[in-house]
């Protein structure tokens, strides 16, 4: 499989990351829309009547600086500018959500595997009553 092969089959929405938090959230009994186009950064769990948001982001794409965060070796003129954009892209989505009264969380990719601590990141964080400001 070349680059351009692999680089197809990358998946923005419903990634294996993703489907593992949704099936969680959802055997804890919390009820979510996804994907919703009208918030900034088309958040991948909404949770409506409690104004929060969880974003499930991959290391490498949103870089986040653990080891599988690395910039790719080869043609680092287009993926360093690339990423760079992500994070920018990242941070002024979450600023917008904010603004608009919205609190979110963010899942990184590496941190799944430890499934009761996440269990215990999401109960609480859905479970937080946020005053309003």
């Amino acid at each position: 499989m070349n680059r351009s092969e692999m680089m197809a089959a990358v998946r923005s929405k419903n990634t294996r990351p993703e489907m593992l938090v949704r099936r969680l959230i959802h055997s804890l009994g919390y009820r979510y829309r996804i994907h919703r186009p009208d918030l900034p950064g088309k958040p991948d769990l909404v949770f409506p009547s409690r104004k929060k948001v969880i974003f499930v982001h991959g290391c490498f794409w949103h870089q986040h600086g653990c080891k599988s965060s690395h910039f790719p070796k080869t043609n680092q003129e287009y993926w360093v500018p690339k990423l760079e954009k992500n994070v920018t892209r990242d941070a002024s989505n979450l600023a917008a959500l904010a603004a608009a009264g919205w609190s979110f969380l963010i899942l990184w990719e590496c941190e799944l595997k430890d499934v009761s601590s996440l269990q215990s990141r999401i109960c609480k964080f859905l479970d937080a009553v946020d005053t309003p400001e």
